[in-house]
């Protein structure tokens, strides 16, 4: 059994650190797209401003848990067993209600599929089995 203080798994966390960072810049600029619109007189949502601020909110979160996590202090099985499971549901819950018809635009359920993408990728690093065996059970 590898330690989180392993350099192997310190990597694995550094990339889903990563990762989760262009998360919640790419949910930042979400929020920053759907607020100049309003500003500008276009017509946005109570759906679009809180969808963005809860993916935001969600990758503050999960950034959060990662890094606590990869202390390997106490907890950390906790937040690791937390930053697997948000991984793997938020970008089903993303690309679940974007393909529910007449609920959002094309264009933002396009830049919220791409935060998608992202919180996805930390799914197959926080998954893998090299970081699984550092947290046994």
């Amino acid at each position: 059994m590898e330690t989180t203080n392993h350099p192997g798994i310190q990597r694995a966390f550094g990339k889903a650190k990563i990762l989760v960072a262009v998360y919640g810049a790419l949910s930042a600029a979400v929020l920053i797209t759907v607020a100049i619109l309003a500003i500008t007189g276009h017509t946005v949502t109570s759906f679009m401003w809180g969808r963005s601020a809860g993916v935001l909110a969600s990758a503050a979160v999960t950034y959060w848990l990662t890094v606590l996590a990869a202390r390997g202090a106490r907890g950390a099985r906790g937040a690791f067993l937390r930053v697997r499971i948000i991984s793997i549901v938020m970008p089903v819950a993303i690309i679940g209600v974007d393909l529910i018809p007449g609920v959002t635009t094309a264009w933002f359920a396009m830049l919220q599929a791409t935060c998608a993408l992202a919180i996805a990728a930390v799914a197959f690093i926080v998954n893998g089995s090299r970081l699984r065996a550092a947290f046994p059970r």
